[in-house]
């Protein structure tokens, strides 16, 4: 929110300067993000009044007016702008003065024709941009004063960047508070009595929306003279705080909104017919907005209607067909109570972001609206006159929120801070933000929050508030004390920290990515999946909640490549959503890690080759996670199909029989249409079964040797290795302790629809060492079993 700094000290006005004003709302969690002086350096600027105009002698675009001003007899000025005419008062720079950048005003003669100063427009002085001629003052300016006092020139405009829980300060009003709770001292806003209808007219009112709408006033005003100037001193309060001039009616509602925080609209009345409705929008309804766009509006979106037809998009912005005009001679006013949930994301959905929006979205003070409405009035009066009639307020009482009452301690108070305060202080400090104590007790309060302050609910809270306002910089500085007890290791869990581990040790780097993912790429990956869309999205490729971890990582790795980063190798750890199997379980997360590899085996090296990743690479990396089990020989990767991956290079996996997860090679279709270089590889495990572990157990080292032997059979070529392997340890038994395949063969010497495998068995005893014969009898048993159950046959003799 901007601001003027000179606003806010007409509400409370602290003995300190500018920068140490800024220092203190910033301590106070009021981020300051920017400041700025709203006019330009200059000197010997008066406010000078134009007695007569005549044209130059030489010169068709300048003219020379008489101007009085200075404290001598009127003076001749040259002037070129095109609004020079007798009349007006117009800042006037005297001989002698000082302008932004540098220039002195000096006597001077124009095409033989002498000029005593200058009449200047409001980017000569560095106040706005606006060069299209003379700044024209209101006609009640004093001819001759000093234009930086006539106009408080000498003033900062200040920028905060608030927190979306602190909604309450994104007014003049919320603003005041915390700098009168700072420095002890008292807010006097302006105080607006309640004012009296002077005719009798009102507008029918309907709340259809719940507690989307529990409150919303309104109030006729007739005959007011919309042709009358905004008074100055408003319009520079709207530009000092970054909101430009309108009409006077708009301007009021603005400055309301800037210095109340309670978003308000005026309607031309003359184009309402029936009464205003607040409900839903259905479907197919359109409405055109003041920008002049055209919606077509969401089922949802919470809608001001004339009967049936909608005229205002609530609590984001007013309709054109309703819009206050240069003919509007009757308005009705708007001051409503919108909940935070009925606004969000809403103006995103059509791309429109208001101040109004800003306002509902983070929550307005449901006690304000009528307060706001009367100050309104008080303002449209003053200005242009009209008949107000009687405030209506219609309101769903129940469905208004509820006032918050927390218990609050100073155990707690201690316990957070490290900080000895006595309770006379901190129920002053409570007492100074507006909240109300009842002691209960010894050192302990009911504490009732005010309805602007909806960002405290509990304890945490108001220790926070305590924090805030006795000054972060003046609490102790002590090391916390507490007892540490060593927590226990289930030794049957493996820590994701491992996991990580394990993956960043074998040279991937670790993503994070967003929950949401674009759903033409999901749709790719998951097309059997019910995904999960977003109410509210981000953006249009961020809408549906991921049912798997490859779409962000997939486009992770496109944004990679599309920076020439060809080696990719990440993974990621966290949730996948999935629709609930019963009414119970709407919804259901699943712990996830999944991971990617593209590009080269090996980085860019004079001793590395450039050969690319293939399958085998990646089931390595996935069978260096399974080993952190314990149990490596549980997990079996079988071939099957998955609509993402290569249907010849694809493996579900599975842990005794639990399906774990997924590998393989993404589709070329998918890689193709997401045009993606090079061939991509993936994993995805459920962490559940990933985490479960073998519990070690004790072992003595044998002091037998190995023996190994070597063995070469001849299989069917579609008969899986890994059904080869689960045979022999069913038939060499428990002397066999490790299994590796070192060749596979096919071609000369081998029947086409056959391959040969090279197999390296490794047996030892515990206690002793095993006999010739022992070996021999083990390997025969084993050879025959593999003859009768795969159909296999030795290839020459073991050795």
């Amino acid at each position: 929110m901007k601001f003027s700094e000179s606003w806010l000290r007409e509400w409370v006005d602290p003995a300190i300067d500018t920068e140490a004003l800024i220092a203190q709302i910033t301590m106070a969690g009021l981020e300051v993000d920017a400041f700025e002086v709203i006019a330009g350096k200059f000197s010997a600027v008066v406010v000078g009044e134009i007695l007569s105009v005549q044209p130059h002698p030489n010169a068709d675009k300048l003219t020379v007016c008489q101007v009085a001003g200075n404290s001598e007899d009127p003076v001749q000025v040259v002037c070129g702008a095109p609004n020079a005419r007798p009349g007006i008062k117009v800042p006037f720079a005297l001989v002698g003065a000082q302008l932004p950048g540098g220039m002195t005003i000096r006597k001077a003669k124009l095409r033989d024709v002498e000029s005593h100063g200058m009449l200047c427009a409001r980017d000569e002085l560095g106040i706005g941009d606006n060069s299209a001629g003379l700044w024209e003052l209101p006609a009640d300016a004093p001819t001759g004063s000093d234009l930086r006092d006539y106009l408080n020139l000498d003033d900062v405009s200040i920028e905060v960047d608030l927190t979306p829980n602190r909604g309450d300060c994104l007014s003049i009003r919320g603003l005041a508070r915390e700098v009168g709770v700072l420095n002890r001292l008292a807010v006097t806003g302006p105080v607006c009595e309640p004012i009296a209808p002077q005719i009798s007219d009102t507008l029918p009112i309907h709340l259809g929306a719940g507690t989307k709408c529990p409150r919303y006033c309104g109030r006729v005003i007739r005959d007011i003279d919309i042709s009358r100037p905004t008074p100055l001193w408003l319009v520079e309060k709207l530009r000092r705080s970054g909101v430009r001039s309108i009409d006077p009616v708009v301007d009021i509602t603005n400055y309301v909104l800037l210095e109340l925080g309670q978003p308000m609209h005026a309607f031309d009345l003359a184009s309402l017919k029936t009464g205003i409705v607040v409900r839903d929008a259905r479907a197919g309804e359109t409405l055109t907005l003041l920008d002049d766009s055209s919606v077509e509006l969401l089922e949802g979106t919470l809608l001001i209607a004339d009967g049936e037809t909608p005229v205002a998009m609530a609590g984001i912005m007013g309709g054109a067909a309703t819009a206050v005009s240069d003919s509007t001679r009757d308005i009705f006013l708007e001051s409503a109570f919108f909940h935070p949930l009925a606004i969000v994301g809403q103006g995103r959905k059509y791309g429109i972001h208001t101040d109004s929006s800003h306002r509902f979205e983070r929550g307005v003070d449901p006690a304000m609206a009528v307060a706001a409405m009367e100050r309104a009035t008080h303002l449209i009066l003053a200005i242009v006159g009209g008949q107000p009639g009687p405030v209506v307020c219609e309101q769903l009482t129940e469905q208004l929120p509820a006032s918050v009452e927390i218990q609050f301690g100073l155990t707690r108070l201690k316990q957070q801070l490290a900080l000895d305060i006595a309770a006379e202080q901190v129920e002053d400090i409570l007492q100074r933000l507006g909240l109300e104590c009842h002691a209960q007790d010894e050192g302990s309060w009911r504490v009732m929050i005010p309805s602007w302050r909806f960002d405290l609910e509990i304890e945490a809270d108001l220790v926070e508030e305590i924090a805030r306002i006795y000054g972060y910089n003046n609490l102790p500085l002590t090391t916390p004390v507490a007892p540490m007890a060593i927590a226990t290791r289930n030794e049957s869990l493996v820590p994701l920290s491992d996991i990580r581990a394990c993956l960043v040790n074998r040279d991937y780097h670790e993503a994070v990515t967003y929950s949401f993912v674009d759903p033409s790429i999901q749709k790719q990956i998951t097309p059997d999946a019910q995904a999960i869309p977003l109410a509210n999205p981000i953006s249009a490729d961020l809408a549906e909640m991921r049912t798997s971890l490859w779409p962000g990582l997939i486009a992770a790795l496109i944004r990679n490549q599309n920076r020439q980063h060809q080696r990719i190798r990440l993974f990621e750890t966290g949730l996948r959503f999935l629709p609930g199997i019963s009414v119970e379980a709407e919804l259901i997360q699943e712990r996830m890690v999944a991971g990617l590899v593209s590009g080269n085996r090996l980085p860019d090296g004079w001793s590395h080759s450039h050969e690319k990743v293939d399958f085998y690479d990646i089931k390595n990396d996935v069978e260096a996670l399974v080993s952190l089990t314990g149990e490596p020989s549980a997990f079996d990767f079988q071939a099957a199909s998955f609509p993402a991956l290569h249907p010849g290079q694809c493996a579900r996996i599975f842990r005794r029989g639990i399906e774990t997860g997924v590998i393989g090679k993404l589709h070329p279709g998918i890689q193709r249409n997401l045009e993606i270089e090079q061939p991509v590889y993936l994993f995805e495990l459920r962490l559940s079964v990933l985490e479960t572990a073998a519990i070690p157990a004790f072992r003595d080292i044998s002091r037998s040797p190995e023996v190994k032997i070597d063995i070469a059979v001849i299989i069917d070529k579609n008969i899986a290795v890994e059904k080869l392997l689960q045979a022999i340890r069913l038939a060499a038994g428990s002397y066999l302790i490790d299994l590796k395949v070192f060749d596979v063969y096919q071609g000369k010497g081998i029947e086409n629809d056959r391959k040969s495998i090279g197999l390296n068995l490794t047996f030892q005893h515990h206690s002793r060492t095993l006999t010739e014969s022992e070996i021999i009898q083990t390997v025969t048993a084993t050879v025959t079993r593999l003859q009768e159950e795969l159909g296999a046959e030795l290839r020459g003799e073991f050795k």
